[in-house]
């Protein structure tokens, strides 16, 4: 049985004041400052995907319900553009204003914001300041409100102004998507067994720390995912064309693969320009490159989950963006029928449970990517530490 840790950093997280147990007569007719996470896709204008967004409106209602003058900040992608099509789409659910202008600009709009009053200030990566850290930009920042609030956890493991320099300037607290994200999360330390952990995607390097920490944790690790092909190359396998991350080495954990701590699947689907075809992976030609989990490797995989009273997933188990989605749809089924507490996170890996209409037959669904897997390899964030 594996050792059952708590890991360190937990101290962190129990320490954060929660805007849940802050009184309504405190908020009334304060500016708050409400960092989310709006980075939703847009295209042609149009927000196409909404889940991040819906997941914070009822953080936004709670405090136009108390009386706040809520100030939304957030960022979208890393090029500058508008948030001005999620501003749109916020509106057409509550009614909340935007602000386009530079920060200098903004005073005269807040003062006449009254109380219960929203508005979404333009993407904070506009200014270089955000990214940077920058401790003149945190305090800009903190001139237009009286208390913090971080409902972006998604975004929390950088210390960028508005997640990490920004929460010391003022009062702050977490918001409860925050609060939810770690308190589920942190159920993975001290898991019921058996346990079972899947990682899949393209970085390994971005896997390693969770790889290192959950061997000592989980009763069983399914790697699947270009991260498996790390662990094919480490063991001599021949892999064609197929996507490798060459910055870290998988030998280290062959010795978990031997012992069936690590389960890789044994077989794969693979393209070779002409045909799509499932084979072993000890069996590829120069010619082939993997894009999914073969149906051998879904029937291990099937194998390694059953019985588990618990089942936490981070990455697809194909090139999902390419159209090779089947092995992680049918990642997602197994899991949606397990009576395990499973826990999904990740870009990829919440799209395409959305894309089967299963979401709700998971316990828990995590807005964060990065910020998911550097909490499970370190027990806090930079977020977490800002809030303490």
């Amino acid at each position: 049985m594996p050792k059952r840790s708590g890991g360190r950093g937990h101290r962190e997280a129990e320490n954060m004041r929660e805007l849940a147990k802050l009184k309504e007569k405190s908020l009334r007719g304060k500016h708050v400052l409400l960092r989310l996470d709006l980075n939703v896709p847009i295209e042609e204008g149009r927000v196409i995907d909404r889940f991040r967004l819906d997941r914070a409106l009822p953080t936004i209602a709670s405090l136009r319900k108390a009386g706040a003058k809520t100030i939304i900040l957030s960022h979208l992608g890393r090029a500058g553009g508008s948030l001005l099509p999620v501003a749109r789409e916020l509106n057409s659910v509550i009614d909340a204003g935007f602000i386009p202008a530079p920060l200098r600009e903004v005073h005269k709009t807040l003062r006449e914001l009254g109380d219960g009053g929203v508005v979404l200030l333009e993407n904070l990566r506009r200014d270089p300041g955000e990214e940077k850290g920058s401790a003149a930009f945190a305090k800009a920042l903190a001139a237009l409100g009286n208390i913090y609030v971080n409902d972006a956890f998604s975004v929390s493991h950088r210390k960028h102004a508005s997640v990490y320099a920004l929460p010391r300037l003022l009062p702050h607290y977490a918001g409860p998507l925050f609060v939810e994200e770690v308190s589920n999360l942190k159920k993975a330390f001290s898991p019921r067994h058996p346990f079972v952990l899947i990682l899949g995607g393209a970085k390994f390097e971005t896997k390693v720390p969770v790889l290192k920490r959950f061997l000592k944790i989980a009763d069983r690790i399914v790697v699947v995912g270009a991260i498996a092909h790390a662990f094919f190359r480490a063991q001599g396998c021949e892999l064609g064309k197929s996507r490798i991350d060459k910055s870290v080495s998988a030998k280290p954990f062959l010795r978990a693969v031997k012992d069936g701590r690590i389960i890789l699947p044994s077989d794969a689907l693979v393209s070779n320009g002409s045909a799509v075809e499932g084979k072993a992976v000890t069996a590829l030609a120069k010619g082939d490159t993997i894009v999914d989990i073969g149906p051998q490797g879904i029937e291990e995989l099937r194998r390694a989950l059953k019985g588990a009273k618990m089942i936490l997933w981070n990455g697809p188990s194909g090139n999902y963006e390419s159209g090779y989605g089947g092995g992680t749809v049918a990642i997602a089924r197994m899991i949606a029928r397990s009576s395990a507490y499973s826990i999904v996170g990740g870009g990829d890996t919440v799209t395409a449970v959305q894309k089967t209409g299963l979401i709700s037959k998971f316990d828990f669904v995590s807005t964060g990517g990065g910020a998911m897997l550097s909490y499970l390899a370190t027990g806090t964030l930079p977020g977490i530490e800002a809030l303490d």
